[in-house]
């Protein structure tokens, strides 16, 4: 019996504790792929949109992408180094389209984004894309 209520609190404490995670993201880092004309994000669970930022821009040289979602989190949506375009829905959402400008260069993309989990912690993250 106590055997079975350790192993119930701490199945309860591990989702009590559970963070938001990105289930996909669109396009991957596995091919190169032609301009695209938006980025695609999903969530294991709804996010409010309204507490969130999503930044997309060109991976410098000579930066690791910890360095990079550091400085695109710390963008303000209109800067001039951002691909993605337009505001971003407010609202829940457990996917979220990111339009992009037209016509991107050749060459690496990094998606930053950061979100509250249900529980109220901050989660960051990154991917990253090829264009060719």
């Amino acid at each position: 019996m106590n055997r079975l209520l350790a192993l119930s609190f701490s199945a309860a404490l591990s989702t009590a504790s559970a963070h938001t995670v990105v289930t996909v993201v669109s396009p991957t880092p596995a091919l190169p792929v032609s301009a695209p004309k938006a980025v695609l994000l999903r969530f294991g669970e709804p996010v409010n949109l309204r507490f969130a930022t999503f930044r997309v821009l060109p991976m410098p040289l000579g930066k690791t992408p910890a360095e990079v979602t550091k400085l695109a989190l710390g963008l303000k949506p209109d800067s001039p180094q951002l691909v993605n375009t337009g505001p971003v829905p407010s609202g829940m959402a457990a996917k979220l389209s990111l339009p992009l400008k037209a016509n991107l260069k050749a060459g690496p993309y990094l998606i930053a984004w950061a979100v509250l989990s249900d529980d109220g912690h901050p989660v960051t993250g990154q991917s990253l894309f090829r264009v060719r």
